[in-house]
């Protein structure tokens, strides 16, 4: 017999060899018609899968993250079993979840294609073998054999993975008439895959590098009911329109210039506006909690990253050196580094403490062309970036603080859905992936557990997502249509303060060693923007609109009376334009619209002589008239308050 302990402490004997699937169905029927999978002793596994020793089961379904990832990934599963059969002698890469929901597969068609037109017949196809509610089945294979299994099928891309696999750790998972070679965990069987959507087609570089052949990737998304199916497709479409590349282009945010190079946006004079009142949230806010602004070179010598060891940890991810006088300079990846310089160059003592660093740093990352996206993944970014100082006694009430900076920005920007992602480090990967410092990293953690606990801010444990120095908080968002983002981090750093040799004068004149904040509430400009333009829609609130008003004249009879209203915007400190073209005014009306902007002033022959504008809002209509006292008193108050609109 085992012991299984449930979430809740509660404990039960099994015999040997039960799986998750069997525990739930002693529990209820319900329950196991419910489960797909199990996390046990901390690792995801099959529903279906024997358990030999006493361990700690989570039963997993359809509402756990870890369930819908299996979900996902047994639906891709079944995807390249129909496409094998569509597509005969097709090989397969890899066919991960997506962290914002479904699945892709990348595949070698060779001469092939498969375009969007093919997806339907797939689907077909798909469905078919999910009405067979063929079993998942797990198979331990030696590595020898796997070896011989990928050869004799010619599949160079399954060799390649098996390269980097160890003897003893190598399992096959076979449905119906397909076999891939898979870590898993699956769910139980096909039956449960009761509706599916496949959602397009790409091209995607082998393992990411343009140097390796163009496999197809084929997206797909699927759910337990054809209701939430059909729930995901009316907000993938309203998605669509909020596009935030469509809407960037239409808004004149930003642009891309193949001149310029893949992932360095141009910021076009509306998205400067946006950003420009952003940081200027950033800096309000900040300069309120006593941070001291600083500025740092785009560029360093190699010495200094490898002092901060993150050239050992992501050079991959860096720029490639260029060599002046004989030296390695690197362009910069992270802020990090030199605000520990900006420490160091003058002696600190406790009554220095907390010392709260703030940038809004230009950093470069070289990302693999095929990972980069609009805004959301580039090659140049600005980071809203800060480091906070302090001692170990100080770090409950400075953490907290960081939490409530977070919490004040949700509410600014209506994200009313959030939740904080506590990423641990994995002590598998210790020296590897991160920092070999096992007892540090218990109770880093414990101390960040500890304010989220006590701050009652909604969070969960993730392991083996930690920096390499350190845990961190990684910040999901939801925007106003329910897509997810990762918004910011905020990170405690216990290493590079040795690394760098930082100290600070204690209060019995010895020498210690601050722990360090590393956190960035905003993220960056380009992802930020780029979930706001989806998040509004591209409706900005007057406060961060590029425009703010816009005139709208019905003839040129009235462009001085329009001027003076202009010349009172502006010296009240309001984004105003004119549209001065020889236009009707239900043209001049529409096409603002279409640019989103929060108010229309349209100006006539009764306006004039009244000495009035008559008020129209976006997306509302009219509004009435007011003096331009009025009016811009009601502006004002809008913009300094900061309200939202959504």
């Amino acid at each position: 017999m085992i012991n299984i302990t449930f979430p809740d402490g509660a404990k039960r004997e099994y015999d040997s060899g039960v799986t998750a699937l069997e525990i739930a169905k002693s529990i209820s029927e319900g329950l196991a018609r419910k489960v797909i999978a199990a996390t046990v002793n901390g690792e995801t596994w099959d529903a279906t899968r024997p358990i030999k020793e006493d361990s700690a089961v989570v039963l997993l379904t359809w509402n756990d993250a870890d369930g819908k990832k299996a979900f996902w990934h047994s639906t891709a599963h079944l995807m390249a079993e129909a496409v094998e059969v569509n597509f005969p002698g097709v090989k397969f890469w890899v066919g991960p979840p997506l962290e914002t929901g479904g699945f892709y597969y990348d595949m070698d068609l060779g001469d092939r294609k498969l375009s969007e037109e093919d997806l339907g017949a797939l689907e077909k196809k798909m469905n078919e073998l999910a009405k067979q509610n063929n079993p998942y089945v797990r198979k331990e294979v030696p590595k020898a054999e796997a070896i011989q299994y990928f050869t004799e099928k010619g599949d160079e891309y399954k060799l390649d993975l098996l390269s980097n696999l160890e003897d003893g750790n190598i399992t096959f998972y076979t449905q119906g008439a397909f076999t891939d070679l898979c870590r898993g965990p699956h769910i139980p069987a096909t039956g449960i895959l009761k509706a599916i959507k496949l959602t397009s087609v790409a091209g995607a570089y082998w393992k990411g590098d343009e140097k390796n052949k163009m496999l197809t990737r084929v997206y797909g998304i699927s759910f337990p009911s054809q209701k939430e199916l059909d729930e995901y497709l009316q907000m993938l479409e309203e998605a669509k329109k909020r596009d935030h590349r469509k809407l960037g282009k239409e808004l004149g945010i930003f642009t891309m210039d193949d001149d310029v190079g893949q992932g360095l946006p141009l910021w076009l004079p509306n998205g400067t506006v946006v950003i420009e009142e952003l940081e200027k949230l950033a800096k309000e806010t900040e300069e309120d909690a006593d941070y001291k602004r600083v500025v740092t070179p785009h560029i360093a010598k190699e010495s200094m990253y490898l002092t901060s060891g993150h050239l050992p940890y992501y050079e991959d991810s860096m720029y490639p050196p260029m060599i002046v006088d004989g030296q390695k300079y690197y362009l910069k990846a992270m802020n990090c580094p030199h605000h520990h310089k900006i420490f160091a160059a003058e002696p600190k003592s406790y009554k220095d403490l907390p010392l709260r660093l703030a940038e809004y740093g230009t950093c470069y990352r070289y990302e693999q062309s095929g990972e980069l996206f609009g805004l959301m993944r580039v090659r140049c970014l600005h980071m809203n970036d800060a480091h906070i100082y302090c001692t170990k006694e100080q770090f409950a009430q400075e953490f907290r603080a960081v939490n409530d900076m977070y919490l004040k920005y949700f509410k600014i920007f209506g994200i009313d859905r959030y939740v904080m992602r506590l990423s641990l480090h994995d002590p598998e990967k210790l020296g590897q992936k991160y920092i070999n410092e096992p007892e540090l990293w218990l109770e880093t953690e414990a101390l960040v557990r500890k304010v989220l606990v006590e701050s009652n801010i909604p969070f969960v444990e993730v392991k083996g997502e930690g920096a390499f120095y350190g845990p961190k908080i990684d910040v999901q968002i939801w925007s106003a249509i329910g897509r997810e983002f990762t918004l910011a981090t905020n990170q405690v750093d216990f290493a590079q303060g040795r690394r760098f040799k930082l100290e600070f004068t204690t209060a019995d004149n010895g020498h210690d060693v601050p722990l360090i904040i590393h956190r960035a509430p905003l993220g960056t400009h380009e992802r930020f923007i780029g979930f706001l333009l989806e998040h509004y829609a591209g409706k900005f609130p007057v406060w961060l609109a590029p425009v703010q008003v816009k005139l709208l004249p019905i003839s040129d009879k009235f462009f001085d009376y329009t001027k003076e209203v202009y010349k009172a915007l502006r010296k009240a400190g309001i984004r105003v334009e004119i549209d001065e073209r020889n236009e009707k005014i239900g043209k001049k009306i529409r096409d603002t619209e279409l640019m989103k902007v929060p108010y229309m002033l349209v100006i006539g022959e009764k306006e004039m002589n009244d000495r009035r504008v008559a008020i129209r809002r976006q997306g509302k209509g009219d509004a009435g008239t007011q003096t331009i006292e009025e009016f811009i008193a009601g502006v004002k108050n809008e913009i300094e308050n900061r309200a939202d609109q959504l």
